[in-house]
């Protein structure tokens, strides 16, 4: 007898910060969307979400965040991804496990078309995560482990944001181009990256399951 996936929802905001040059043909290019090489042959790329609202069956998540860094060897939906996930340490066992499933893909939703993709998990951790989120910019801090930041690109308005719509399965709505902030660093699984001056995306965000 088959079962009913669990319910979920979450409402938030996310954003990437990758090697690739602006802008990353991952996203944008002629074909389907994460069918472009990326600018320097492999693709690695770290991926920051924070929950405003959210409920996984009957847990809330709210105010909590996550992050996931992939690297591929090349064009990221010929797969072979390497995968490291992080969890908020703010959340309890049940929580925890919510946030696994999001942002796994185990529960569907958007992560979920990616996580075919996905050959090898370094590992997940329960970490302490600060997200912020201030005007043009987004940043996440996890201590000793990454400093990630990246800021709105310039448009010919000043005040307004470059936006791509229909263009990322995070948010179909529109992403914002940005750009990584100087000191957007990863270490962790014997890996340093800096992806200073290199591509990013933020935009809000609205998952659920079917």
């Amino acid at each position: 007898m088959s079962t009913s996936p669990m319910r979920w929802q979450i409402s938030g905001d996310y954003f990437e910060n990758c090697n690739c040059d602006v802008v990353c043909p991952c996203v944008f290019s002629a074909g389907p969307v994460l069918t472009g090489k990326p600018t320097n042959g492999l693709c690695e790329v770290a991926l920051a979400f924070h929950i405003d609202q959210g409920s996984y069956g009957g847990v809330a998540l709210d105010g909590l965040s996550a992050v996931m860094t992939a690297r591929t060897p090349g064009v990221m939906a010929e797969g072979n991804w390497t995968v490291a996930v992080y969890l908020d340490d703010r959340a309890d066992e049940r929580q925890r496990d919510a946030l696994q499933n999001i942002f796994t893909g185990a529960a569907g939703g958007p992560l979920g078309g990616l996580a075919p993709l996905i050959s090898n998990v370094l590992g997940i951790k329960s970490v302490p995560i600060s997200y912020r989120k201030a005007g043009k910019r987004r940043s996440l801090e996890i201590p000793s482990l990454m400093h990630l930041a990246v800021r709105a690109v310039p448009g010919l308005d000043p005040d307004r944001e470059i936006v791509a719509a229909n263009a990322h399965p995070f948010a179909p709505q529109g992403v914002v181009l940005a750009v990584g902030d100087e000191g957007s660093i990863w270490t962790d699984y014997g890996m340093r990256w800096d992806n200073s001056g290199k591509n990013g995306h933020y935009a809000a965000i609205r998952w659920s399951n079917p």
